[in-house]
């Protein structure tokens, strides 16, 4: 690289000079070393194996005014160029580039390769390798003069760098899919409810590497034609929050097996969430339909209040006396019961859904008692308009929703 700092000069790199070819003092003109950490600096500003490998033919391309492909195959047949800058026709046949990938790295490979194709074509072939890991091959050509020694080591420099990065893309993307198997355990399908009852429920992680954070729903079965709906959402995003929420949802199932009512089974979740320090604190909204008697019963953690959408398309809020989040060790949860009829849904919900910044959250849950829905909308379509409306799909917040609407029993005869 010595070589290269010493006779490498870019346009620049001229140095001005002034009368009588004495220095023009006061020029800020970079040296040889910022233009090469200039252009590597342009190589691998992402984690994703093909920008990078598109700014290193790009930058390829602009330093030695050849045109630049890379090649990933092994020399199969069919391999072509990928990230191809330049006048691609210049560009030897792909399969001698793809030798140099079958072939083990060695002090030759980066060679300056003579090919004659209607005239003489300098070509050269790079590995793309970082430490015995080999991701492809670099190849320019162009028409004229040979490429100097120079040249060839600062376009091995480049796809060193480059090879450094997508080593690190690829990392990258293993340790993402560890995360994204361990997510995919962690959420864990909802129980099925009571036949009596219709139940949909959609959940919108936030961001676009996350599978599932800290939002969920849960259904339970009870005695007697009951089901048990519960909305909890666990402070934080990720698999942090993630591994919180399914040890939510492992308790609730245990409790809910004793068929307490809505406020005792949060008293016990607080009692066990209160023990595990490291545990995040969580809110929680359970509700308890009873379709026989035509009731719901309710009570909130630190959880936003319910909505209910009439006969008429109209949406409400259920008022709820709102306990601690679960995890403090305070109790104090209280029920509060409606009535509730086949004309009716429930829509339980997580803030993600409603909250905006900057917003107060009475506006925000204005907002949502303003929808109106129609008439004869069921569970599903209630979720995909109040998603729609509410523009859920941009939302700051992982966003969990449940509705739930009971069904129409035929009158005896």
């Amino acid at each position: 690289m010595a070589r290269w700092f010493e006779s490498f000069r870019s346009p620049a790199t001229v140095e001005p000079t002034g009368s009588g070819g004495a220095p023009a003092w006061g020029v800020d003109v970079p040296s040889p070393l910022g233009v090469l950490r200039s252009a590597a600096a342009r190589i691998g500003t992402t984690l994703d194996e093909d920008t990078t490998c598109a700014e290193l033919t790009r930058e390829v391309t602009g330093q030695v005014g050849a045109a630049a492909a890379v090649l990933h195959g092994r020399g199969e047949a069919g391999s072509t160029y990928d990230a191809v800058s330049g006048n691609p026709e210049v560009l030897p046949d792909a399969r001698w580039a793809a030798t140099a990938a079958r072939e083990r790295a060695g002090p030759g490979e980066s060679g300056v390769v003579h090919l004659a194709s209607g005239g003489a074509r300098p070509a050269l072939r790079v590995p793309l390798a970082i430490d015995e890991h080999r991701y492809g091959v670099l190849v320019c050509a162009r028409e004229g003069a040979p490429f100097t020694r120079e040249e060839v080591e600062l376009v091995t420099f480049l796809a060193e760098r480059a090879a450094s990065n997508i080593r690190h893309a690829r990392e990258h993307d293993a340790v993402s899919g560890i995360v994204g198997k361990l997510q995919r355990a962690l959420l864990a399908e909802p129980g099925r409810p009571h036949p009596n009852l219709d139940v949909a429920i959609r959940y919108l992680p936030v961001g676009q590497r996350a599978l599932v954070g800290g939002d969920w729903c849960e259904t339970v079965r009870l005695h007697f034609g009951r089901t048990l709906l519960v909305v909890g959402d666990v402070m934080g995003h990720g698999l942090e929050a993630a591994v919180d929420m399914a040890a939510h949802r492992s308790s609730l199932r245990y409790i809910a097996s004793a068929d307490l009512p809505p406020h005792r089974v949060l008293r016990q979740l607080d009692d066990i969430a209160s023990r595990e320090p490291d545990r995040r604190p969580a809110t929680c909204l359970i509700a308890r339909v009873d379709p026989v008697r035509g009731l719901v019963t309710l009570a909130s953690a630190g959880h936003l209040p319910p909505a209910v959408i009439d006969g008429q398309g109209r949406a409400s809020l259920l008022p709820v006396q709102v306990g601690p989040p679960l995890g403090t060790g305070l109790g104090g949860y209280e029920p509060a019961t409606y009535r509730l009829d086949p004309s009716q849904a429930l829509m339980l919900f997580t803030d993600g859904l409603v909250e905006r910044r900057g917003e107060d959250i009475d506006e925000s849950l204005h907002r949502l008692a303003g929808l109106s829905f129609s008439a004869t909308t069921g569970v599903e379509d209630i979720l995909d308009t109040v998603l729609a409306r509410l523009d859920a799909r941009h939302a700051e917040d992982d966003v969990a929703v449940m509705a739930a609407q009971l069904r129409h029993r035929p009158a005896p005869a």
